[in-house]
């Protein structure tokens, strides 16, 4: 039967790997928790799947993402007595 033992041992991974496994599991299992927890935390980020108000969930139309700002900069470049 050692013969058995020895190929069986053969199969299992290291022990560093399987505790760098578990550890990594470990890692995500809490983050994901605490993301969870914490839920969307950037400006117009919903939950997918649900409405507020009972709309669709589109953006109301048109609205290109700029998040409010207006990037017109305008004349930067000091050129205003030419």
């Amino acid at each position: 039967m050692p013969a058995a033992v020895a190929a069986l041992w053969k199969l299992v991974p290291p022990p560093a790997l399987c505790g760098f496994l578990l550890l990594l599991a470990l890692m995500f299992m809490a983050s994901y928790a605490a993301g969870a927890a914490v839920g969307p935390v950037a400006p117009g980020m919903h939950e997918t799947g649900t409405s507020r108000d009972g709309d669709d969930g589109g953006d109301g139309g048109g609205d290109t993402g700029g998040g409010g700002m207006d990037m017109d900069m305008g004349d930067t470049h000091g050129s205003g007595g030419r």
